[in-house]
């Protein structure tokens, strides 16, 4: 089996369980619309929001950092080792600060009357920490169907307590069922708590699974390795903290750059349509699982930069073909969003479409600085892109609303991409194909505007575009002297 195929491989089963886990939550959002007021809706997304930012500082970068050692290293065991003990103290230091100011935390996210919240999500927090470095260890290990199982598992404890706190329980007391121990657990004031205490216990349940992940191996600690390793990944953690910027400041400048009167609506109408984009973003999250440690273990290898080419080729035509496909049947897709009043969003829908591929592109450039050291140009490049992305909400979202929000996303990419090319060309150049790659962005691009000329409510036009595309590919790959399959 050639590297190749089996990076396809992984990304399918990666893939599992992140497409499982997102669309699972996201079918928990009308169930949670329909329980909850919007002030408690909006405690729960702030509060959501900050786990994002709070994960960045307290995994710092180790992730990334692990895989680079452990392959440069040549002993992934020591290299995790060393990894899992700083995580396990800082995790211990944190919980050491901030327990003891629950409460003062609590009235700064004015929720003073509902400290226990911030409790269970310091706790479920340190849980997802330190079960962060396990998980890498079965991606380095090449363990994809493990790693898929304990995320599921995660995901279907999470779920089916949601539904017992939310519908089960609901309806046995107010059916006249006497269930003693219902009663003994539950409580109707309790609201979103349940929501964390779901999160809580599968957190808790998802470490025990690792385990044996973390006690396979004997521990110590190499302060000098350990030192490498932060020089690499501070630069990857002011890089994640802009990422999650770019990723959430948009809502926030919505917000506060638009009327009162119409900001809210104009947040949700952005929010609602932007998850259309998930289609996008599943199968890149899917890709980057499969794709690092695949990057890292071929460093060292000849032929290693003509291998990276490949895979940007063939994501580049895939990521053209999930563009096509979303755009050209958003008529159905966009039933899944029940309220009609959402629908005048759906405009931007192809260009957070085209931004997410840019990021997929961006992800599969990043391999220049992550393999040759130089992991400060991607702090760089994304306090960058955070800055194109602040710059464009603020000058287009006055005269455009969300539409200014959507082109901010874009160029913030595009922008990324055509920086971080530039600067592999210099550090560490890879040869990739550019004039092939471009055909298939135009040609996926190209098949779209004649889609939105003529069209029919059958969609055999639609099919017939993406046919067209995928013969295209088809032929056009055919006459590569290199096959996918093949070294």
């Amino acid at each position: 089996m050639s590297v190749l195929k089996k990076l396809v491989g992984q990304t399918a089963i990666y893939g599992l369980s992140s497409i499982v886990g997102r669309l699972l939550n996201f079918l928990l959002v009308p169930l949670y619309t329909s329980i909850f007021t919007v002030g408690e809706y909006g405690v729960l997304s702030v509060l959501m929001s900050l786990v994002a930012f709070a994960m960045v500082l307290l995994t710092y970068g180790l992730e990334t950092s692990f895989f680079h050692f452990a392959n440069k290293e040549r002993n992934s065991k020591n290299v995790f080792s060393t990894a899992f003990l700083s995580l396990v103290a800082t995790t211990l230091l944190f919980l050491a600060i901030v327990l003891p100011q629950i409460n003062q935390i609590s009235d700064v996210l004015h929720i003073a009357d509902k400290p226990i919240l911030i409790r269970y999500l310091v706790w479920i927090l340190a849980f997802d920490v330190l079960s962060s470095l396990p998980f890498a260890k079965l991606r380095l290990d090449n363990k994809p169907w493990k790693f898929a199982a304990i995320r599921i598992v995660n995901i279907v404890v999470n779920i089916g307590l949601n539904l017992f706190f939310f519908l089960l329980c609901p309806y046995l007391i107010n059916n006249g069922y006497d269930v003693e121990f219902i009663d003994s657990i539950y409580d109707p004031n309790a609201g979103i708590a349940y929501i964390f205490i779901a999160y809580l216990v599968s957190s808790f349940l998802t470490l025990l699974l690792l385990l044996p992940e973390i006690f396979s191996i004997r521990f110590s600690f190499d302060f000098g390795l350990w030192k490498r390793m932060m020089s690499y990944s501070f630069p990857l953690l002011i890089g994640g903290l802009a990422y999650v910027t770019n990723e959430m400041v948009d809502r926030v400048l919505l917000d506060y750059l638009l009327p009162k009167d119409v900001a809210s609506g104009q947040v949700g109408i952005y929010s609602a349509c932007y998850k259309i984009a998930i289609f996008m973003t599943l199968f890149i999250q899917a890709f980057r699982y499969g794709a690092e440690p695949f990057f890292f273990a071929q460093a060292q290898k000849k032929g290693a930069k003509e291998q990276y080419a490949h895979v940007m080729r063939y994501f580049v035509a895939f990521t053209g073909f999930i563009f096509l496909v979303v755009n050209v049947y958003i008529d159905i897709i966009k039933e899944f969003i029940r309220n009609e009043a959402y629908h005048e969003g759906l405009k931007i829908v192809p260009i957070l479409l085209l931004a997410n591929l840019f990021l997929g592109i961006y992800y599969n450039l990043s391999v220049w600085y992550k393999v040759s050291d130089n992991t400060r140009y991607g702090a760089y490049l994304s306090l960058f892109g955070a800055l194109v992305t602040i710059t464009f909400n603020l000058l287009l979202i006055p005269t455009m609303s969300y539409m200014g929000s959507a082109w901010a996303t874009l160029f913030c990419y595009g922008s990324m991409c055509v920086a971080s090319y530039v600067l592999s060309r210099k550090y560490y150049p890879i040869p990739y194909d550019a004039k092939r790659i471009f055909i298939y962005l135009f040609s996926s691009l190209g098949l779209y505007c004649i889609w939105t000329v003529w069209h029919d409510s059958y969609f055999a036009f639609s099919t017939l575009v993406c046919f067209v595309y995928m013969f295209l590919i088809l032929v056009l790959e055919k006459r590569k002297k290199r096959s996918t399959f093949k070294h």
